[in-house]
């Protein structure tokens, strides 16, 4: 893994899981008593505030509306874990207390998990008032300090030490409610709104913020003043320089890692009381038990393989092909999530991404792309008719979804049911909805050259008398552009002339007092090829094809960014049979052998969306890393590959590549869609709706 593709943010939660264990194991404290303390009790002490604030950073990165889903599941991690130590608690003679349920979690390490359940809400509250939120937290933060740290002089003064006494009546340690997670979810919240510091000034913030720490640490534990250690007055100074540190190097995601380090961080107790037994049976106490790094050595490794073996019991489960899946799409959200990263950063400042998710997300699954996508912060949504938008509601989607096509304004009532967005498609669409007499938002269509939908650009007093009709709010003016995918000269100056037409009839309306609200012109090809635009800015561009890491074809563009192909199709063998020379093959038997021919059957045939003359056109497919010919005529449901010169005979069952990477080979969208005489946006978008969808799994 090259450094620019390092997820450290993810592999750092490893890390800090491992510290976790290291604090309920002291692996040090047999060698020195002093070590260990400044490992488990400095060192390990970044560990849960890194939790809170890589949390506060993606909930900040989408405006904080992953709160609730963040909250559930927590809620439902509680729930699981409170089960799984269930038996523990009765061993050990522990009751479950509603006192510990609600506010200490009913086993050592389970605090954080109630804790958080507490915190969300109230920083996402405290969010909204900017520095003065952030304060606040900051403000609760010292006052859980004079309970925890520095107990020793708080808890002597009579008001904060009735202060204290009460808050232990609900909660252990004050780490566990308010004053702790609020102000590093808000610290993490901070690094998503404003510009990341250099890596040389995080560096030696989280240094010398160590370095304090430290020393804090030392003089508070020499003077005999700490009720617990988790809270020190300069661990957010640290944090700030450490995630400052780990974010400037970060780049992409790694879930898999993700959730180990939430699974080694959730068993690990489990595995200290395992390999407790294991040692006891095996007679290896003194090394496992009494050697303090010995245990800690054994204790980690059993949590990351008990981390492992759950994940791979649940994958199991998760990515079991039905029986009846024949032929499938399979979806990389890393690549999804990847390019709408890139494309983010290629727009103009100001200018948001609107993703088009029409014809099934252009045959990647509208609910499940639009999902990953809500999940990076994504609101704005672009379909093609009403029917597409309602499937997005009831998929779970809050972002503004428009309708781009014509909508039937009999429907208007669905409209405004689903909070759906309709384009007004020339000034009578716009005249009868506004007659149906139900309030609706609208986006204005204007015709700048494409002679599709829309109000001619020209005709302002038209475009006026939308913005006038009752019962239409209008939203939001846009435009499309029709050549911007071309590489001649003249497809370039006709999109410019297009740019500034739209430009100019923005610039009209607001000089009548109109308000265009939310201006979108560019589609996936205005931003690959930017200069179609120049200097021109608007409020969104609507990004479809570039967002699952295609072009229409091969056709170069100005700026090329590192998109990923975000779709694979596979399809399994069905059959294997061996020809003789001479021998026919499929409908019309429009394949002879040449030679004794290894034929197979694949799963998959014209309405799957191949085209029933594929082998025609040159069709191939790849099978155990190797490019096959296609030969006869496509049938509905399957079709004939010619395999004999593969190195090994191919088996039923085996999985055959349509669009992908097998092995050493890929087989580009770009490429099968020339194949097919046709472009990319055609081929996936007919890819049939009985095609199974898979998500893959790094």
């Amino acid at each position: 893994m090259t450094r620019r593709n390092f997820p450290a943010l993810d592999w750092f939660r490893l890390v800090a899981a491992v510290l976790v264990v290291a604090i309920h194991t002291g692996p040090l404290s047999s060698f020195s008593p002093v070590a260990d303390l400044w490992f488990t009790r400095v060192l390990a002490r970044v560990a849960v505030p890194y939790f809170a604030m890589v949390s506060g950073y993606f909930l900040a990165r989408q405006n904080w509306k992953g709160t609730g889903r963040l909250w559930r599941h927590t809620l439902v991690l509680y729930v699981l874990s409170v089960i799984a130590y269930l038996p523990l608690n009765i061993y050990a003679g522990n009751p479950v207390t509603w006192r510990n349920l609600i506010f200490n979690g009913t086993f050592y390490h389970l605090w954080y998990l109630p804790a958080l359940l507490l915190a969300l809400p109230l920083a996402r509250a405290l969010a909204k008032n900017g520095r003065w939120g952030l304060g606040i937290a900051g403000v609760l933060y010292l006052l859980g300090l004079g309970g925890d740290s520095y107990y020793g002089l708080a808890g002597r003064l009579p008001g904060l030490g009735i202060l204290y006494e009460a808050s232990f009546c609900f909660w252990d340690y004050t780490r566990n409610g308010l004053f702790f997670l609020p102000l590093f979810l808000l610290l993490g919240a901070a690094f998503a709104v404003r510009p990341l510091p250099a890596p040389r000034t995080s560096a030696r913030l989280a240094l010398v913020g160590l370095l304090a720490m430290t020393a804090e640490a030392f003089a508070l534990h020499g003077l005999n003043l700490t009720r617990h250690d988790s809270m020190y007055l300069f661990l957010p100074l640290t944090m700030w320089g450490l995630f400052g540190l780990l974010l400037a190097a970060n780049a992409g995601q790694d879930r898999a890692v993700r959730r180990t380090a939430t699974l080694v961080y959730l068993v690990h107790p489990w595995c200290i009381v395992l390999v407790r037994g294991l040692a006891r049976f095996f007679g290896l106490w003194g090394l496992l038990v009494e050697n303090s790094a010995g245990h800690f050595a054994a204790v980690v490794p059993l949590s990351v393989a008990l981390a492992f073996a759950l994940q791979a019991l649940a994958g199991a489960r998760s990515r079991r092909l039905s029986p009846d899946v024949r032929a499938w799409r399979e979806i990389d959200p890393d690549a999804l999530r990847q390019n709408a990263a890139a494309l983010r950063a290629a727009l103009p400042e100001g200018c948001a991404l609107m993703a088009v998710v029409k014809a099934d997300a252009y045959g990647h699954g509208a609910i499940l792309t639009a999902r990953a996508l809500a999940r990076e912060g994504a609101d704005l949504f672009a379909v093609a008719c009403l029917s597409e938008g309602i499937a997005l509601r009831k998929g779970g989607i809050r972002g503004k979804i428009l309708i781009l096509g014509w909508t039937d304004p009999a429907q208007a009532p669905l409209l405004r049911r689903w909070r759906l967005c309709a384009t007004v498609a020339d000034a009578e669409h716009g005249r009868t909805l506004s007659a149906q007499g139900v309030p609706l938002h609208v986006h204005l269509a204007v015709d700048t050259g494409m002679h599709r939908l829309g109000i001619p650009a020209e005709d302002t007093a038209q475009l006026a008398e939308m913005f006038a009709l009752p019962n239409l709010h209008v939203d939001g003016v846009y435009s499309h552009l029709c050549t911007s995918d071309g590489d001649t000269s003249a497809d370039r100056d006709f999109a410019r002339r297009q740019t500034e037409i739209f430009a100019h009839t923005l610039a009209m309306l607001r000089g009548l007092g109109l308000d265009p609200g939310l201006t979108h012109l560019q589609a996936s090809y205005g931003v690959l090829n930017p200069g179609c635009v120049q200097e021109q800015r608007f409020g969104a561009a609507r990004l479809g094809l570039a967002l699952y890491g295609v072009r229409s074809d091969s056709t170069s563009v100005e700026s090329p960014l590192p998109l990923r192909p975000v779709l694979s199709l596979r399809a399994r063998v069905a059959a294997v049979h061996q020809l003789r020379a001479g021998e026919g093959a499929g409908y019309g038997l429009a394949f002879t052998a040449r030679r004794d021919t290894c034929l197979v059957v694949l799963a998959i045939g014209y309405a799957d969306g191949l085209p029933r003359d594929y082998a025609d056109k040159g069709g191939v497919v790849l099978l155990q890393g190797r490019r096959c010919p296609v030969v006869g005529r496509v049938c509905m449901d399957q079709m004939l590959v010619d395999a004999t010169d593969l190195p090994q005979p191919p088996q039923a069952g085996q999985i055959a590549t349509l669009i992908g990477v097998d092995g050493e080979e890929t087989l580009r969208a770009e490429e099968v869609a020339e194949i097919c005489g046709t472009i990319t946006n055609e081929l996936l978008s007919r890819l049939g709706p009985r095609l199974g969808l898979q998500v893959r799994e790094r």
